[in-house]
């Protein structure tokens, strides 16, 4: 089977979690013979044309910004270069089975292909604007991509989630129908320690906490939705308890400086770490080295932060929002807290590393979990069942039948 999958982040030029999800999906599904092609703009480095380690063909086009004009229309100038090689590409090496698109930003291209070749066209929705902004849309420029999520679930043959959460946000914002809609988890890899010896991971703790002080651990964009604001307004409670406890928040966002600034007011700037972008290694590095990962969200597709600290055996506290709510089970894998509440933040922290062998034992669980239902192999596998279920009820329809006998 040969997919063209649309997707605006790739690495290495990634915004959020979807990047790292087009990156091991496409991989997967190349490991389990699907030959996979992926056209994505060129934005954040990368060669032109690469072929990975696992066989996928990622063909990079280089996007020019308009000066003056909107973010969408960018977009829309932008997708019309990634159709024009989409076509050539058709050309070169011969029909795609089916297209599969990523997300608003992909919307007109991946509707004009399905037209004009007339394939089947499945989209993954990783996040909804209306979510993002907690139920409403706030400018004209929402209105614009609430209403390309809209056009892509309404042309989509099937329509992949992350979670029931999200398949149901789906369904109520755009009435897409619930037997048109497939929900297929993230995967992660379960790595080894980073540190060779208990040593080294003593060392790389000390640069963060003196001895044997608690440290507590946030990794993520650092926008609104992802209640930073909260952590920072729950931290002095934590400090009232364990005064040596310390802090490290690493990603970048439109929040960082009145995150920052939030810290300062409340006095509690030394106790907090900004470390910036991160590597995957020192987010490995961290993840086995912390007592705690923390995340606050208050608005969560999925979680799969959340998830890369579990296969890291690192005990979680998540607030009960999106994603989260599915992946964590409280007092089984992790503490789950009341969402936009700083006191439950605060106790779910001081709950995790005030009884350690409880911790201890909620993140073994949570290891388990993760090997078993959130490997990228099985959401391989679902992907490609979903694919399958598309193409079969497209040899159903007028537009297979025209093209290819039926089975």
């Amino acid at each position: 089977m040969r997919v063209l999958m649309l997707s605006w982040e790739y690495p290495p030029h990634t915004v959020g979690g979807m990047g790292r999800h087009v990156a091991e999906l496409s991989a997967a599904l190349a490991r389990q013979q699907i030959e996979v092609h992926i056209i994505t703009p060129l934005l954040g480095g990368g060669l032109p044309e690469e072929q990975t380690a696992d066989g996928v063909f990622v063909h990079r086009i280089t996007a020019q910004p308009m000066a003056g004009y909107s973010y969408v229309a960018f977009v829309q100038q932008t997708n019309s270069a990634l159709e024009r090689y989409a076509r050539a590409l058709c050309d070169q090496l011969g029909s795609f089975e089916l297209i599969h698109a990523h997300d608003w930003l992909t919307t007109s291209v991946a509707v004009a292909l399905k037209h004009l070749w007339r394939r089947p066209l499945v989209a993954t929705i990783h996040a909804t604007e209306r979510g993002r902004q907690q139920g409403n849309l706030t400018s004209g420029h929402s209105d614009q991509i609430n209403n390309l999520e809209w056009w892509l679930t309404y042309e989509a043959w099937r329509v992949i989630t992350c979670s029931r959460f999200m398949a149901e946000q789906v369904h109520a914002y755009f009435n897409t129908p619930t037997d048109k809609i497939d929900v297929v988890p993230n995967g992660v890899h379960i790595y080894s320690s980073p540190f060779l010896s208990e040593e080294e991971r003593s060392i790389f703790r000390r640069r963060f906490a003196i001895a044997d002080a608690p440290l507590i651990f946030y990794v993520g964009r650092i926008v609104y939705e992802k209640g930073l604001h909260l952590l920072i307004n729950g931290w002095p409670q934590v400090l009232k308890v364990i005064p040596e406890a310390r802090l490290v928040i690493a990603g970048t966002g439109d929040q960082f400086e009145r995150v920052k600034q939030q810290t300062w007011d409340l006095h509690i700037n030394d106790t907090i770490v900004f470390t910036g972008f991160i590597s995957d290694m020192d987010r490995e590095r961290f993840y086995h080295a912390a007592d705690t990962a923390v995340f606050p969200s208050l608005y969560e597709p999925f979680g799969i932060v959340a998830l890369e600290a579990m296969a890291a055996t690192c005990p979680v506290v998540v607030a009960s929002t999106g994603g989260l709510a599915e992946v964590v089970r409280l007092h089984e894998t992790g503490i789950v807290v009341y969402p936009n509440d700083p006191d439950s933040l605060a106790w779910g922290i001081l709950h995790t590393i005030t009884h350690p062998e409880w911790a201890s034992t909620r993140a073994a669980n949570a290891l388990r979990e993760v090997r078993d239902h959130y490997n990228w192999q099985t959401t391989g596998q679902s992907t490609i069942t979903v694919y399958e279920r598309a193409i079969l009820d497209w040899r159903r329809a007028s537009w297979g039948a025209e093209l290819v006998p039926r089975q």
